[in-house]
């Protein structure tokens, strides 16, 4: 019987992890997506990691674009 419960406890503990982990990724994704949406600078720098730069008026239409696509409702 104890050798039924060392292989069920790993496998649960595994996948409680994997699901609040995502869960948590998702959370922590959207927040700093909202974040960047009120601050220029972490925009501009996470274009400049990502290769790009960006001038005022393409950072402006960055910034409306994320709001706009915020204001849509969820399915």
């Amino acid at each position: 019987m104890s050798t039924v419960w060392q292989i069920i406890i790993p496998i649960v503990t595994l996948l409680v992890g994997v699901v609040g982990g995502f869960f948590f990724g998702v959370y922590y994704l959207r927040n700093q997506m909202t974040k960047m949406q009120n601050d220029p600078d972490m925009l501009q720098k996470m274009a400049k990691q990502m290769g790009y730069n960006m001038n005022k008026q393409q950072l402006q239409k960055a910034q409306q674009m994320m709001k706009n696509q915020n204001q849509k409702p969820r399915r």
